[in-house]
């Protein structure tokens, strides 16, 4: 096993504990949080499969997921503060 099998792994690791965490959540802003680290641990993985594989592909697609995940996690930041989305 290399080392970008191992990175791969422990990413993978980290996005079901992340899974399981917000499924235990107790409160909506611990899932949120959960949500956005899960992101974060996705657009890790775009980067190490872009680099285990040599496309470029995997580098656009972990791009438009951060940009998204931030996206999101404005939404619903706003949302769990009860205001509207065009305040």
């Amino acid at each position: 096993m290399n080392a970008m099998d191992l990175l791969l792994a422990g990413l993978l690791l980290g996005a079901a504990l992340c899974l399981w965490r917000a499924r235990a959540g107790p409160t909506p802003a611990d899932r949120a949080v959960c949500v956005d680290i899960l992101g974060i641990l996705m657009v890790g993985f775009c980067a190490v499969l872009s680099a285990r594989t040599g496309r470029d592909l995997y580098l656009a697609v972990g791009l438009s997921w951060a940009l998204l995940s931030f996206v999101g996690s404005l939404a619903l930041a706003k949302h769990l503060e009860g205001r509207r989305f065009d305040d």
